[in-house]
């Protein structure tokens, strides 16, 4: 059996930048009690029941010791928080970034698309990265455009692509393959 071929990391990096992704910045307090964040491509939905959500930060990084058992929140950044964003990138914005008034004590982010406040759910290996997940406790929603990942690059909403947008999956959480067809007739075993 011959080995694979090594995966170069810059070409990893370069297919991965091809998936467009949303921007948040995760924020926590640190050991002293301070405010602290990082801007993170990597997040996910889980699951609704119980509400889920997942971020991967690189084990490197400050926040990934700060998150690990405490409180967390994931600011998903609006267009208008660029520089927020970069802020929390490492790349000082003149002035401080916007905090805003949380439900659970966590530090959220003000201006966000949307704001999940998480408690400790568990923490999986990813290699270099460590799997955060938490469990949503408190979550606001504003009507404002969220700032787009792609190609290393920072991207809006464009229009919708193919006719009327999707309202829900058909199989699953109450969705049914077969609603509203009215002749469908169940066939008798041969």
């Amino acid at each position: 059996m011959s080995e694979a071929p090594a995966i170069d990391p810059r070409d990893l990096r370069h297919a991965f930048g091809r998936f467009g992704t949303g921007v948040t910045v995760v924020t926590t307090r640190a050991d002293d009690g301070e405010a602290h964040g990082a801007t993170v491509s990597a997040f996910t939905a889980v699951s609704l029941d119980p509400p889920l959500a997942q971020v991967t930060l690189m084990r490197s990084s400050k926040l990934s010791r700060y998150v690990e058992g405490r409180p967390f929140a994931i600011n998903v950044m609006s267009l208008s928080q660029l520089d927020t964003c970069l802020h929390f990138a490492g790349k000082p914005m003149a002035g401080s970034p916007a905090w805003g008034a949380g439900t659970t004590g966590v530090p959220v982010l003000a201006g966000n698309a949307a704001t999940l406040e998480c408690r400790p759910w568990n923490v999986y290996d990813g290699g270099d990265h460590a799997i955060v997940v938490g469990e949503v406790v408190s979550l606001e929603i504003n009507p404002v455009e969220p700032l787009l990942f792609f190609g290393g690059k920072f991207h809006h909403l464009g229009g919708l692509v193919g006719g009327s947008p999707w309202e829900q999956c058909g199989d699953g959480h109450g969705g049914q393959w077969f609603a509203g067809a009215e002749s469908l007739r169940v066939l008798a075993p041969v």
